[in-house]
């Protein structure tokens, strides 16, 4: 397994769970400063930096890219993909498209989280659930395209009332016959709602393949109550060998966040 930071370039996201909130160039040398591997970019749009002048930070670096954030779609544009509306719901999923296709070629898959949206109101659950399929379905096919998968977040529920928990998702990944969907296991939100962290992430098999190494406050690991033990032998079980990403709060200070993280991990894996 290997280690990533998150990289944040959405003011609208200024009070959100990513460490490094400064230019792309500060950003990737703060990363390799503090021992990463690579780093997960959430970027306002595909048109934000070039995807040559991504490679140009990571190769001066040493670093690779774990993935690439669809949430702006969300939070700066307000849109979803279970929106009520026909054209909100193509709008969200060309911007995801688009960020497929960015992260395409970087060779980076994308991931899916707030921009599932929700159901409620005009929208029933089973629509909303055959809209994300639909796109899911679709974003699967393009993400093929430059050889990485599409990664689906399940959020808890303050987020969303669609998909809480890993082991649904792998069901709903399974009975919509979703090709090249990967589950992302984010260890805060299932702090919320697994019984068993380890147990979901074994049953969910092969399904998770990107993994959100959050404490169970969204502080760096170490600054909660999770016990990363059985989480890490579960992942080694399934045969998870991708990133353990700090999709954290900078508390108290990005630096301080981002060197317990590291620290954490790097124990982790020992």
């Amino acid at each position: 397994m290997k280690s990533a930071i998150t990289l944040s370039q959405v003011p609208e996201a200024a009070g959100g769970p990513f460490v490094f909130h400064q230019s792309l160039p500060e950003g990737f040398s703060a990363a390799k400063k503090h021992g990463y591997d690579s780093v997960e970019l959430f970027l306002p749009g595909p048109d934000f930096i070039s995807a040559a002048k991504v490679k140009a930070l990571a190769s001066e670096h040493d670093l690779g890219i774990a993935a690439v954030g669809t949430g702006a779609g969300m939070v700066k544009h307000g849109l979803s993909l279970t929106d009520v509306d026909a054209e909100v719901r193509r709008k969200a999923l060309d911007f995801i498209i688009q960020m497929i296709e960015f992260g395409g070629l970087l060779g980076a898959p994308a991931i899916l989280g707030s921009m599932q949206g929700k159901w409620g109101g005009e929208v029933s659950r089973e629509q909303a659930l055959n809209w994300l399929a639909e796109a899911l379905r679709t974003a699967g096919e393009i993400a093929l395209k430059y050889n990485v998968p599409f990664i689906y977040e399940p959020l808890n529920r303050y987020e969303t009332n669609l998909i809480n928990h890993l082991e649904e998702g792998a069901r709903y990944i399974e009975d919509n016959k979703l090709d090249n969907i990967v589950l992302l296991a984010d260890l805060f939100h299932m702090n919320i709602e697994e019984s068993d962290v380890a147990e979901a992430i074994i049953a969910a098999g092969k399904h998770t393949g990107h993994v959100h190494f959050a404490d169970s406050n969204r502080s760096a690991m170490g600054f909660g109550h999770t016990n990363t033990a059985p989480i890490i032998a579960a992942l080694k079980k399934v045969g998870y060998t991708g990133h353990l990403s700090a999709e954290v709060f900078p508390k108290p200070d990005a630096d301080t966040c981002a060197a317990q993280e590291i620290k954490a991990i790097q124990r982790a894996l020992i």
